[in-house]
């Protein structure tokens, strides 16, 4: 596919993207005096309206892997953040879902506030041990209705084969909360590339891994998550290169 093609499809979509965030925005402000459901439909709405833009507009298909894997009602979902895609590709798979955000996008107009209507969990990542005991007493709060919590474990999005770098915040939420823990890995960030504006045509992978079980200690926790999450995707990466070297696309 020549690239010039590839840029102009990334400029609609990206016009249509934001358009569309803006007047989901507008809608979903409407619905702050609803129960807390109603902005996660709205969330939801967004996400597959992104997801079907992404498809129609630059030929990005999504496949969604191990879905078996996701068991119902209260668990932590740690996945692998390469771009924007997984923040909303993935929510129409959750009854009841809640991130853990940095607490300087509950400050943004509009979206903050729906954000916080939400239950969205906001943690200030300069306080230290202050912060982390904070996000882990609201998280419990949160998990004990039976909600889930999505967490990228990095903190931040890392280009695709990029050393890894974990933070210790996941292993503490885990050995506190005491529910399942489901790792995802993708490989979004070939098709979403971080930090730019074009979007790739073929088919984004995320794998849903089998939950590890409460009981294991942090560090053990850890080394598993990370071991497991890498592992699978090194092979959705491989994976997604060769399908971009059959489309004759060039990253």
């Amino acid at each position: 596919m020549r690239f010039n093609v590839v840029i102009v499809r990334s400029i609609l979509f990206n016009i249509l993207f934001y358009l569309n965030l803006v007047a989901l925005l507008m809608v979903a402000l409407l619905t702050v005096a609803l129960p807390r459901r109603a902005v996660l439909k709205m969330a939801e709405l967004w996400g597959r309206v992104s997801v079907w833009l992404l498809r129609v507009v630059c030929g990005t298909k999504m496949e969604l892997r191990g879905l078996e894997n996701l068991p119902r009602g209260a668990l932590i979902v740690a996945a692998k953040h390469q771009s924007t895609w997984e923040t909303f590709a993935l929510l129409k798979l959750f009854e009841d879902f809640t991130f853990i955000v940095k607490r300087e996008l509950m400050w943004i107009p509009i979206f903050g506030w729906c954000m916080r209507k939400g239950g969205m969990i906001p943690v200030d990542r300069g306080a230290g041990s202050q912060a982390l005991n904070k996000m882990t007493a609201r998280a419990k709060t949160e998990i004990r209705s039976g909600r889930q919590l999505i967490i990228f474990p990095e903190g931040t999005r890392r280009t695709p084969g990029a050393e890894p770098r974990y933070k210790f915040g996941v292993a503490h939420l885990y050995a506190e909360i005491g529910v399942p823990c489901v790792p995802v890995a993708l490989n979004s960030g070939l098709f979403w590339p971080r930090r730019a504006f074009v979007r790739l045509p073929g088919t984004i992978v995320a794998e849903f891994l089998p939950p590890i079980q409460p009981g294991l200690g942090k560090e053990a926790f850890q080394q598993r998550l990370q071991n497991d999450i890498e592992t699978a995707t090194a092979r959705l990466i491989a994976e997604g290169e060769a399908e971009l070297r059959r489309l004759g696309v060039r990253r």
